[in-house]
């Protein structure tokens, strides 16, 4: 049995009308990481799901997980033993061999499932932010003000300096 591992579309668009009436598009939500992670892990882990068949199933699973561990990993403290184990078995390469690969498949998949968990106890689905200044960003139009207001204010300078 051949599975599904088309990368869905994470990054859809909506259409709407603006003040103006042009149309707008405008990026929605991303899925909740925890969400997507618990859904590969079903693929590995559930009772009903066959085994993947070919070794390149087993790399495609491996390499999905390993992203949801890299995502998680972002919004769990970085002491949490769940996350150092989880980086762990993502940083090993998926050993050759029908039996090894399959159980190495099978502990990514229950650390990614203990990293789920953990970012469940923790009770966020964001990302944790980092500690540190961030800095102000400025509208574009008043960068675009600043800029015309400098530009003027050379020009009456370079008009008033007498020519000689």
């Amino acid at each position: 049995m051949r599975l599904s591992l088309a990368p869905r579309q994470d990054t859809c668009q909506r259409v709407a009308l603006s003040r103006k009436g042009r149309v707008a598009v405008e990026p929605v939500a991303q899925r909740d990481q925890a969400v997507a992670a618990a859904e590969t892990v079903a693929l590995v882990l559930d009772k009903d799901s066959p085994l993947p068949e070919t070794n390149a199933d087993v790399e495609d699973l491996a390499r999905r997980l390993r992203s949801h561990i890299d995502r998680l990993g972002v919004m769990v403290p970085k002491e949490e033993p769940a996350l150092h184990r989880a980086q762990q078995l993502g940083s090993a390469a998926v050993p050759d061999g029908y039996m090894p690969s399959r159980v190495h498949l099978v502990k990514l998949a229950e650390a990614a499932q203990e990293l789920v968990a953990t970012v469940g106890a923790h009770g966020t689905s964001r990302p944790m932010r980092q500690r540190g200044r961030r800095w102000w960003m400025p509208p574009i139009n008043l960068l675009r003000g600043t800029v015309f207001a400098v530009a003027f204010a050379c020009l009456v300078l370079a008009a008033s300096v007498p020519r000689t």
